[in-house]
């Protein structure tokens, strides 16, 4: 990946794309720039054969200390706010759904939208330090991003109205009993664990990866349950026609490890 970031930086390394938020200096508070440069990054990612899965942590003490008000409520005042039309191109959970592999490593302060932005993503790590809180209703404003829907899917109904109607502010802890997040680490280890999660999920086929997420976008709130069966089986007759998986059924009758990069590229 070549693309030159202002709020956030990219490394690479075997296969796991880490993307840092890089505002040290404002707490990472988001901005327009800030999503339109995430948005860019993951559409990258995913169309780079040499990434797998992605991880997204940030620099300094905080993850997300949320909008950057002077710059977000600024913009929103104007008609025509800088990188708004950008940063909304795509839908952003859309774009995580449909994405490779994503982990989020919470380091520090995940703050309204610096938690919102990840609830959609496959697992969420965090350093024990860290703190949370979709504190939108202390700003007179309501969750976004569809983290209503992800929260109460992730945590519940009764906890989910707890989060987000008092707002406050829960330790990493907490968020782990809670089942708002998977996991919760030293900071020492938090990037190394997180990078470890993304490629144990990335490193499977991408075909059946990428139906595996979509299948659980369309399902886990679906009452129809014939209509999961009539999902699942069209997925499944897309991935037996995938060569990864005729790569995996050549690799175990020939007591091989399996090449699914390579399979890809034929």
């Amino acid at each position: 990946m070549t693309q030159h970031f202002e709020t956030i930086l990219t490394a690479l390394a075997d296969g796991v794309l880490t993307i840092t938020l890089n505002r040290p200096d404002k707490l990472n508070a988001w901005t327009y720039q800030m999503g339109a440069e995430l948005r860019a990054a993951i559409v990258a990612a995913n169309d780079d054969p040499q990434v797998d899965a992605l991880v997204v942590t940030g620099a300094g003490r905080a993850f997300c200390a949320g909008a950057d008000i002077s710059l977000v409520f600024d913009a929103q005042s104007t008609q025509t706010p800088p990188f708004r039309h950008e940063a909304r191109t795509e839908d952003w959970v859309a774009l995580l759904r449909r994405s490779k592999p994503t982990v989020a490593a919470i380091n520090g302060a995940a703050i309204g939208v610096g938690l919102s932005q990840v609830l959609a993503m496959d697992q969420i790590l965090a350093a024990d330090n860290a703190t949370l809180s979709l504190r939108f209703v202390k700003l007179g404003l309501v969750p976004e991003l569809a983290s209503s829907h992800y929260v109460a899917q992730r945590c519940g109904f009764g906890a989910a109205s707890n989060l987000i109607l008092t707002g406050r502010t829960v330790s990493a802890l907490e968020a782990q009993s809670l089942r708002l997040i998977e996991g919760v680490t030293s900071p020492e280890s938090l990037l190394e664990n997180a990078q470890a999660l993304a490629r144990a999920m990335g490193e499977n086929p991408q075909a059946a990866t990428l139906e595996a997420k979509r299948l659980l976008t369309l399902n886990a709130a679906e009452g129809d349950i014939d209509l999961v069966l009539r999902r699942e089986f069209a997925a499944l007759e897309r991935c037996y026609r995938s060569p990864e998986h005729r790569e995996a059924i050549d690799a175990f009758m020939q007591k091989r490890a399996p090449d699914f990069r390579g399979a890809r590229s034929r």
